[in-house]
C-alpha cells in the first residue's frame, strides 16, 4: 500500500462532473490502493448518492455538508475533519483535493460574507480549509488545487471569447462590482480567470509556507464543456458544450476525473511539489507572469486580511434567516479596502 492510500482524501466538490468522477476513481481502486474518503460538498441527494456509491465500490466514506459560499460552513467543516481524525474514525489525513468550483452568470452575485461569488467559492474557501487544516496532515501528503489555463489567452480562447485574467489586488477583485457596472460574458469570463490565476499564485506561496512533506500540485482537467461549472449560464450553453465534447482531445469528466486520482494517489507524481501544473497527464510550465513572488506575498496577506474579515463578521452579526448568497450592494460595506499601490 502506498504512503497516499494508507491514509485519508477529502475532496470538495465531489458531487458532480470532474469530483464525482475523481471520488469515483479513487473508491474504484484495488483496497490496497484505496484511502478513506471525506466528501465535502452541499448537502442533497447528490453529496448523499455519490457517497453511497462510493461506499457500495468499497470505500470508507464520510460526508461533510458544506456550502462554500459561507466560510462559516468551511470553518465548521474543518472542525468536523478534525474531529474525525483526532477520534481515530478515519486514517490520517494524506491528501486533499481542492475541486469545487463555479462560473458565475452575474458577477453581482456575491457568497454569504459579502465577496464575489466566483473569487469566494473557487479561492477563498478552499484557503480556508487548507489553511486550517495544514498542520493535520501526516506526510508525506499532497494538496491538489484545480487550475485552469483561462488564465491566458491564446489562439483557441480568443475564438471561443474565453477572456484571459486581469490581476487586481486581491481586495478588489474579492469586491463584486457596484449595481451600476453591468454584468457582462467578459466580466464573468475575467472573474473565473481570476480565480485560476490566483489558485496558481497562492499553490507557489503555500508551498513555501507548507509543513515539510506536505507538496502541493495544480492540476489542470483540460476543456470540460457541458459540465456542472456551466450550469450558470443556462441550458443552451450546456447542449453546445456536451456537442464539442464529442470532438476528439477535447476533455471530460470521465477522462479527466481518473487522471485527477492518479495525481492524488500514485507514486509517478510523488515528486510534484511546488505548484507543479499538470495539463491532463503532462507537467506543463506556466506564463512567467503566473510566478511572481511579489503577488503572491500580497495574495496571502489579503486573503488572511479578507478571512478574518469574514469571522469577525459572523461573530458579530446576529442570527438571521437570510440565504448564503447575498446580494453585493448590501455587503460590500464590509469587504477591507485595498492600500494605495498595493495592486502588483
Amino acid at each position: 500500500m502506498n504512503s497516499i492510500a494508507s491514509g485519508t482524501v477529502l475532496i470538495t466538490g465531489p458531487t458532480g462532473g470532474l469530483g464525482r468522477a475523481a471520488t469515483l476513481a479513487i473508491a474504484g481502486r484495488p483496497a490496497s490502493e484505496r484511502p478513506d474518503l471525506l466528501l465535502v460538498g452541499r448537502p442533497g441527494r447528490a453529496l448523499t448518492e455519490v457517497a453511497k456509491n462510493a461506499r457500495r465500490a468499497g470505500a470508507t466514506v464520510h460526508e461533510i455538508r458544506c456550502d462554500l459560499a459561507r466560510l462559516s460552513d468551511v470553518r465548521a467543516a474543518a472542525r468536523t475533519v478534525r474531529d474525525l481524525l483526532d477520534a481515530g474514525t478515519v486514517r490520517p489525513l494524506r491528501a486533499l483535493v481542492a475541486n469545487a468550483g463555479l462560473g458565475v452568470a452575474d458577477t453581482h452575485s456575491a457568497s454569504a460574507d459579502g465577496y464575489e461569488l466566483t473569487f469566494a467559492v473557487n479561492y477563498l474557501a478552499h484557503a480556508q480549509l487548507i489553511g486550517d487544516l495544514l498542520d493535520a496532515f501526516v506526510p508525506p501528503a499532497r494538496v491538489v488545487l484545480i487550475g485552469s489555463n483561462t488564465y491566458w489567452q491564446n489562439i483557441f480562447r480568443r475564438i471561443m471569447r474565453v477572456p484571459s485574467a486581469r490581476w487586481a489586488d486581491p481586495i478588489d477583485l474579492a469586491r463584486p462590482p457596484a449595481p451600476d457596472v453591468p454584468s457582462t460574458f467578459e466580466r464573468c469570463g475575467i472573474a473565473y480567470s481570476n480565480s485560476k490565476l490566483a489558485i496558481l499564485y497562492y499553490a507557489h506561496e503555500l508551498q513555501r509556507r507548507a509543513p515539510a512533506g506536505v507538496n502541493v500540485t495544480v492540476f489542470e482537467p483540460g476543456f470540460m464543456p457541458g459540465t456542472g461549472l456551466s450550469r450558470a449560464h443556462g441550458a443552451a450553453v450546456q447542449r453546445i458544450g456536451r456537442i464539442i465534447e464529442r470532438i476528439p482531445g477535447v476533455s471530460s469528466p470521465s477522462r479527466s476525473g481518473p487522471a485527477l486520482a492518479s495525481i492524488v494517489l500514485d507514486g509517478r507524481w510523488a515528486h510534484l511539489r511546488s505548484g507543479a501544473f499538470v495539463v491532463k497527464d503532462q507537467e506543463r510550465e506556466v506564463k512567467p507572469f503566473a510566478q511572481d513572488p511579489l503577488r503572491e506575498g500580497r495574495l496571502w496577506d489579503a486573503t488572511a486580511e479578507l478571512l478574518k474579515s469574514a469571522r469577525d463578521q459572523t461573530a458579530s452579526a446576529p442570527p438571521a434567516n437570510s440565504s448564503n448568497r447575498s446580494s453585493a450592494s448590501s455587503v460590500s460595506a464590509s469587504i477591507p479596502r485595498s492600500g494605495p499601490g498595493s495592486a502588483r
